[in-house]
């Protein structure tokens, strides 16, 4: 039977803050790699926008995480999971993103990244500008020295459901991956020598959006990173590029959907739960 759902669910990734000591640099490279309009907020903030993906850029340290931001699906969704996280003595914070309605608030995990929880504006409208490829802003993934306790936060406390495990051969979870909605991850942490975002990730439709992706990295001359592949965990196609911080951009398809009820599934720490085709990305 499957157990109550925390109040988390669903909610879905609706944006991104990423920090830069260069920022007009990062928001041009998104703005022609992923196909997103830029508009100067003030104080030295951008918004980035496109079909299904939102982000903000501003001043920080390069290839820092400022925010993640869910989006709830109603404002009595919201109020539970409030109430959820302050029976786990979680003390909810204001929210420090533009793009939510001002009920929104954010709480930290323990390696200090934070999460904001809100409802998009009802006036929000799908946007129209930049690039028509599809490419669904999904999840986000970081990077960890105690894997265990950012396991314990964000499965425990606020409930996300547990997709898959990565064991080493001492059976230390290495990689966890967690879903707040039926798609595979919305977040994902790894096992790294020191703590950080690791990725971000766009969800496309399917193999041949993969393939237009790539051809407009080409044909902007940036180069693939990693892939093309299909990760063994998550069973999505994907490749990665670069942005010029150094941060790694996923383009996906074909993530795998879990229904609510379905047990965490359990993978080797190795290169075939990362990509099934080839070498892989070991961050540890």
């Amino acid at each position: 039977m499957t157990e109550t759902l925390s109040p988390i669910w669903p909610a879905t990734l609706h944006h991104l803050r990423l920090n830069s000591d260069q920022p007009k640099r990062l928001v041009d490279f998104y703005k022609d790699a992923i196909g997103l309009e830029a508009e100067a907020r003030g104080d030295g903030v951008w918004q980035l926008t496109g079909p299904d993906r939102r982000m903000l850029i501003g001043h920080g340290d390069p290839a820092s995480l400022g925010f993640a931001a869910f989006a709830l699906a109603a404002p009595e969704q919201l109020a539970a999971l409030r109430a959820h996280l302050a029976a786990q003595a979680l003390q909810p914070a204001p929210s420090p993103s533009p793009l939510f309605e001002p009920e929104a608030f954010a709480v930290a995990d323990p390696d200090g990244n934070q999460l904001v929880f809100g409802l998009p504006p009802v006036t929000e409208e799908p946007a129209a500008a930049g690039s028509p490829l599809k490419g669904r802003l999904q999840h986000f993934v970081v990077a960890s020295t105690r894997v265990p306790a950012m396991v314990e936060f964000y499965r425990d406390k606020l409930g996300m459901l547990v997709s898959d495990y990565v064991h080493d051969d001492k059976g230390d979870v290495t990689a966890c991956f967690l879903r707040s909605d039926p798609e595979h991850h919305c977040f994902a942490v790894f096992r790294a020598p020191k703590a950080g975002l690791d990725h971000h990730s766009y969800e496309t439709s399917g193999w041949m959006d993969i393939r237009d992706w790539a051809d407009r990295m080409g044909d902007l001359r940036v180069p693939l990173w990693w892939g093309p592949g299909r990760h063994g965990v998550g069973n999505n196609l994907f490749f990665m590029v670069e942005d010029p911080d150094g941060s790694k951009v996923e383009l996906s398809a074909e993530l795998e959907v879990c229904p609510a009820d379905q047990p965490p599934g359990e993978w080797e720490h190795g290169e075939r739960a990362l990509n099934l085709w080839g070498n892989a990305w070991m961050r540890s």
